[in-house]
C-alpha cells in the first residue's frame, strides 16, 4: 500500500482527515483538538502521504461521510477501501462491521460469531480498536455485551461514539436509547 494523499474536511463533529492510495481510502481520522492535531495524527500513520486536492472518488467519500454525520441514512459500503495493510482476522471483522446499517448495533460477541469465531469477542474489540477507517468501517456500531458502550479508540472516546450513534439514530443525546436495536435477522 502506498498512501498518496491526505486532506482535512469539515463535518458536524469537527474537522476530520482522510488518506488514500490509487486503490481506495487508506485511513480516516476523527477530529483532534484542532485541525493541525488531526492532520498530524493522519500524517503519523501515513508519513509518505502529502496534503493535496482529493481525487473524485475521495471527494465522493468525503461527501458521503459528511452526509451521514448530518443525519442522512447514507450507505458508505460503496466507498472503495485499500485493505493491503489489514491483517486477515481484522478484515473479516471489518467486513461484518461494515454491513451493520446506520441506527443499528451488534455486540463484540455477535461480530465474533458472525465471522465464525465464537468466543473471540476480545479479539474483535482489539481489531476494532485498530480500525483505520472509522465511519467507513462503523466500529461505533459495535457495543459490549448487554448494549453497554464498551471502548472507542477514536478521538473523544465514548463521547464521540455516543454522539455518532445519536446522529445516526436521529435522537438527541439525552434521549439516546439503550442501544438494544439489532438489524432484522441479526
Amino acid at each position: 500500500m502506498t498512501t498518496q494523499g491526505l486532506a482535512l474536511f469539515d463535518t458536524p463533529i469537527g474537522r476530520c482527515g482522510i488518506s488514500w492510495s490509487a486503490r481506495g481510502i487508506t485511513g480516516v481520522e476523527f477530529p483532534g483538538a484542532d485541525a493541525e492535531q488531526t492532520r498530524l495524527a493522519l500524517a503519523r500513520r501515513f508519513p509518505d502521504a502529502h496534503s493535496e486536492e482529493p481525487p473524485a472518488f475521495v471527494q465522493s467519500a468525503i461527501a458521503a461521510i459528511v452526509a451521514l454525520l448530518e443525519g442522512a441514512d447514507d450507505d458508505l459500503t460503496a466507498v472503495p477501501l485499500d485493505p493491503d495493510h489489514i491483517p486477515p482476522f481484522n478484515q473479516r471483522v471489518y467486513d461484518v462491521t461494515r454491513a451493520i446499517p446506520p441506527g443499528h448495533t451488534l455486540t463484540y460477541g455477535e461480530v465474533a460469531a458472525a465471522i465464525g469465531e465464537p468466543g473471540a469477542a476480545r479479539a474483535v474489540g482489539r481489531a476494532l480498536g485498530e480500525n483505520p477507517y472509522p465511519i467507513l468501517i462503523p466500529c461505533h456500531r459495535v457495543l459490549a455485551a448487554g448494549g453497554k458502550m464498551g471502548g472507542f479508540s477514536g478521538t473523544g472516546g465514548i463521547a464521540t461514539k455516543r454522539r455518532v450513534l445519536a446522529i445516526e439514530s436521529r435522537a438527541k443525546l439525552d434521549e439516546l436509547p439503550l442501544f438494544g436495536s439489532r438489524p432484522e435477522g441479526a
